[in-house]
């Protein structure tokens, strides 16, 4: 996979001038751009360093593929590119396997990749790896819960804590309950431990 780097003693224009030679647009690739010092009479440079998504997709691909074939898993493997993410959608006849207890293998394995494309490439990339869409239905079934929830919470005006979270489905909560007029919500406690509570909250005269 190829790190592709540029240098200018200007950081202007430098990366439109990167992604013009390299004929692609700033959502396709990911990059880094740092300050160099010259020598005793020479002047700052500025380099930036990129790596095409489609590449990095491709490497995950191929480290994923090796990671389950040593798991003994055939399985297919379609990977998408949006927004910035590469999304690794795992099918195969294994598929518990694969998820474990309340997803946790899932999630070791999307740490696992995580690590070994920033150790390949030395940047961070945002990756999802999911295995027949069980991620899209946890969200599903979690989305409908809190929501349920919240309405509790709006008739008793009473607060309902939720069990401890990661950082991503917190935010997953706190996004879901936004367009709730008479809710709010907090995360409390430190992690592993970090929780929301769902709460309510008065509307004033000017927000009806």
């Amino acid at each position: 996979m190829e790190k592709y780097k540029f240098q200018a003693k200007n950081e202007d224009g430098l990366l439109e001038k990167a992604l013009e030679e390299l004929n692609v647009k700033e959502e396709d690739i990911i990059s880094k751009l740092y300050e160099e010092k010259g020598g005793l009479f020479g002047g700052k440079k500025y380099t930036i360093e990129i790596v095409k998504l489609s590449d990095i997709a491709d490497l995950g691909k191929e480290l994923l593929l090796e990671l389950l074939k040593s798991l003994n898993v055939e399985s297919k493997i379609e990977v998408k590119i949006r927004e910035g993410q590469i999304k690794y959608e795992i099918f195969s006849k294994n598929n518990s396997l694969l998820i474990g207890k309340n997803g946790h293998i899932l999630e070791s394995i999307q740490i696992y990749l995580r690590q070994a494309i920033f150790n390949a490439v030395d940047l961070y990339v945002n990756i999802s790896v999911d295995v027949q869409g069980y991620k899209e239905k946890q969200i599903y079934f979690l989305e409908k819960k809190v929501k349920k929830l919240a309405r509790e919470v709006t008739l008793s005006k009473m607060p309902i804590k939720l069990d401890p979270m990661d950082a991503y489905t917190r935010r997953l909560v706190h996004t879901a309950l936004q367009g709730f007029k008479y809710i709010t919500t907090e995360s409390e406690g430190e992690e592993p431990n970090r929780c929301i509570v769902i709460k309510y909250k008065e509307v004033t005269t000017e927000e009806k």
